[in-house]
C-alpha cells in the first residue's frame, strides 16, 4: 500500500480553498446563465405539440430546461472537491518558528559597561557679599555716655525676708515610642556560585556550564521570538544594544526591570516589555545560588536591535 506524505503549510492551503470557493461560484453563475438562456429561446413553442408521455416526464415542462440529468456529474464533482479538501485539510501542517541565535549568543559573554547615571550640575557658589561702607559720624551726634546708677541693696540683720512660694513644677513627658524595628532588606547578589538560569534544561543531562548555554538559547529565542522592532527605529536605521537590568528573586520571579543602557527610537521601551512578558506568561527562572541557598540576584540582559 503506498502512502502518500502530503504536507501543506497555512498559507498555500488557505489560497488553494480560496480559488476552490471562487471557482465554484463562478461555475454555479455559468450554469445559471445557461439555463436562463435556454428558458428565454421559446421553449414554449418548441415543445407545444409534444404532450407528456408519463407523470414521471412531466415533472419538468421542457426537456431543454431539465437540470436533472447532470445530477450524476455534479454529484462526482462535489465528491471529488470534498475528497481532496479533506487530503489536504489532514496534510496541513503549522511549521514552528525557527530563531537563530548563534549571531546573539556572543553577546551574553562581552562585558556589558554600563553608563554612570547622569546628575544635574551642582549651581555655582553665590559671589562674596560687598565689604562694609564705614560712615564717619560727625562729633555734634556722639551723646556722652551716661553714669550707671547704683541701687544699695544691702540687707540687715533685722530685716524681715519673705519667702517665695515654691511652684512645682510639671511632671515630665514620657518618653517617645521606641521606632520600629527596620526591615532588613535581603542582599542582591551580582555574582553567586550558580547564577539564575532560563528554565527549559534542568531536565537534561550535562555539566552546569553545558545547561547555562542550553538556558541561555532558550532565552533569546523567547526574546527574539516575541520582540518587535520599533516601526520609527526602522524607519531611521536605528541599530544597536539596550541592556535590561533585572532582580531574578529566589522563586524565579523577574522584578525591578529597568532599562539601564536605551539607543533610543523606542528600543529600550520594546526590550523591557518582553522582560516583563515573562512573568505575564508565568515564565520562572531557575533562581541562582550561594553556598547552596537560593539568592536574590542581579541580571543584565543585552538586547540586539540589527535591520535585515
Amino acid at each position: 500500500m503506498l502512502l502518500l506524505d502530503i504536507s501543506i503549510a497555512g498559507a498555500p492551503l488557505a489560497i488553494i480553498v480560496l480559488v476552490v470557493v471562487a471557482g465554484l461560484i463562478t461555475f454555479i453563475q455559468v450554469m445559471k446563465s445557461v439555463y436562463r438562456k435556454r428558458a428565454e429561446s421559446g421553449l414554449a413553442e418548441q415543445f407545444a405539440d409534444q404532450p407528456s408521455k408519463s407523470p414521471l416526464d412531466g415533472r419538468n415542462k421542457y426537456p431543454g430546461a431539465n437540470v436533472f440529468k447532470h445530477s450524476g456529474t455534479f454529484f462526482n464533482l462535489g465528491l471529488a472537491i470534498t475528497m481532496g479538501l479533506t487530503v489536504l485539510a489532514f496534510g496541513w501542517t503549522q511549521y514552528e518558528k525557527i530563531i537563530d541565535v548563534s549571531g546573539y549568543m556572543d553577546t551574553l559573554e562581552e562585558d556589558i559597561e554600563l553608563e554612570p547615571p547622569r546628575t544635574a550640575e551642582p549651581p555655582p557658589p553665590p559671589p562674596p557679599p560687598p565689604p562694609p561702607v564705614i560712615e564717619e559720624v560727625p562729633e555734634e551726634e556722639i551723646l556722652e555716655e551716661e553714669e550707671p546708677e547704683f541701687v544699695d541693696q544691702s540687707v540687715e540683720a533685722d530685716t524681715e525676708v519673705e519667702q517665695e512660694p515654691i511652684v512645682e513644677a510639671p511632671p515630665p513627658p514620657p518618653p517617645p515610642p521606641p521606632p520600629p524595628p527596620k526591615q532588613e532588606t535581603e542582599e542582591i547578589f551580582k555574582v553567586v556560585e550558580q547564577m539564575p538560569r532560563f528554565p527549559g534544561c534542568e531536565d537534561m543531562s550535562g555539566s552546569e556550564k553545558e545547561k547555562k548555554a542550553c538556558a541561555d538559547k532558550k532565552m533569546l529565542e523567547f526574546i527574539y521570538k516575541n520582540i518587535k522592532y520599533p516601526a520609527i527605529a526602522r524607519e531611521n536605521g536605528v541599530e544597536g544594544t539596550c541592556v535590561v537590568q533585572f532582580v531574578v528573586e529566589r522563586d524565579g520571579k523577574v522584578t525591578d526591570a529597568k532599562v539601564v543602557r536605551d539607543i533610543g527610537a523606542q528600543c529600550g521601551q520594546e526590550a523591557l516589555r518582553v522582560v516583563e512578558l515573562m512573568n505575564k506568561e508565568g515564565i520562572k527562572w531557575t533562581p541562582g545560588k550561594q553556598r547552596g541557598r537560593s539568592v536574590r540576584v542581579q541580571f543584565n540582559l543585552p538586547v540586539r536591535f540589527k535591520l535585515e
